[in-house]
């Protein structure tokens, strides 16, 4: 039997922490897309993904786990800083020198990010829910105002952890079976709603993720993001018309900042992959199949 071109692979951070990711990379290393997770997800949000776009023809596909995630197992310190760094130096090990870094709610944060620390290794962005704190909403809007209680909390939880004061079992997450089924429930007349509210419970969400890894993911998606004006890069920008975690007016509003951003509607609740997988796919292929490699701008 052949090998497969998807393969899992891992890279040691210089503070220790095991950073697992997947790389779809049939031959010689080509343009790449990164696709970043969310709050208490994993890579296995992009496996659908990967297996069904037309890029996996002419792109690479990159989709780590955020230290804190999946087999990213750490229980020390994760944030924005660790996130950057441990992206750009993924991408060094593998020999990108530039890349489209796409995420999903926190994943999308972190592309943000990325892109204002290291701008020489960011040929665009395509931000699926991106949450700004200003357009926050619900429940979203309370976990930011709770947020300084949030940072003690974790450094506590973090502090236990090294001391061996921990939970010793986790639960594996594959998203790509859940959202099959959640699909399946929402095609049903009056059916899904259930299922899609488990995506946003924290019960279930620390299940599968360590306490410390979920508190600094949502010290990270509740605060500020850097001034949007400073990203040079080309953005693709996804939301839902019916967003549960922030007023998608105001937030597209916001994101006029970002120059020569697309933003495009879907409806959705804010689980884009899970809702919308088709249209969200054919929106970015469409989108870097235009992506002017040389030039940073995509042409329409």
């Amino acid at each position: 039997m052949a090998p497969t071109p998807d393969t899992a692979r891992t890279l040691e951070a210089p503070d220790g922490a095991p950073l697992a990711y997947r790389l779809w990379r049939p031959g010689a290393p080509r343009r790449v897309l990164v696709l970043l997770h969310g709050v208490a997800s994993n890579l296995t949000r992009w496996s659908e993904f990967v297996a069904t776009t037309a890029l996996r023809d002419s792109w690479d596909l990159l989709r780590p786990d955020l230290r804190g995630n999946g087999g990213s197992l750490w229980r020390g310190r994760a944030g924005m800083t660790e996130w950057c760094a441990d992206l750009a130096a993924i991408l060094a090990a593998e020999g990108y020198p530039r890349a489209v870094v796409a995420g999903h709610c926190l994943g999308a944060n972190v592309a943000v990010e990325f892109a204002v620390r290291h701008p020489a290794a960011t040929e665009g962005l395509v931000l699926i829910e991106p949450m700004l704190r200003p357009a926050l909403t619900g429940s979203m809007r309370r976990l930011a105002r709770l947020r300084p209680l949030f940072v003690p909390l974790a450094a506590l939880v973090r502090a236990l952890g090294a001391l061996g004061l921990h939970r010793r079992r986790l639960l594996p997450l594959d998203l790509e079976a859940l959202d099959r089924t959640t699909r399946a429930a929402l095609a049903a007349a009056g059916g899904g709603d259930d299922l899609l509210a488990r995506y946003a419970s924290p019960l279930l969400d620390l299940r599968t993720t360590p306490t410390a890894a979920y508190l600094q993911a949502l010290i990270a998606v509740s605060g500020p993001l850097p001034d949007l004006a400073r990203v040079r890069a080309p953005a693709l920008v996804l939301l839902s018309s019916g967003s549960a975690f922030s007023d998608a007016a105001l937030t597209e509003r916001l994101l006029g900042r970002l120059a020569g951003a697309r933003v495009v509607r879907l409806p959705a609740r804010h689980w884009i992959p899970t809702e919308q997988p088709r249209a969200m796919r054919e929106t970015i292929e469409a989108w870097c199949a235009g992506l002017d490699p040389g030039q940073r701008r995509v042409v329409y």
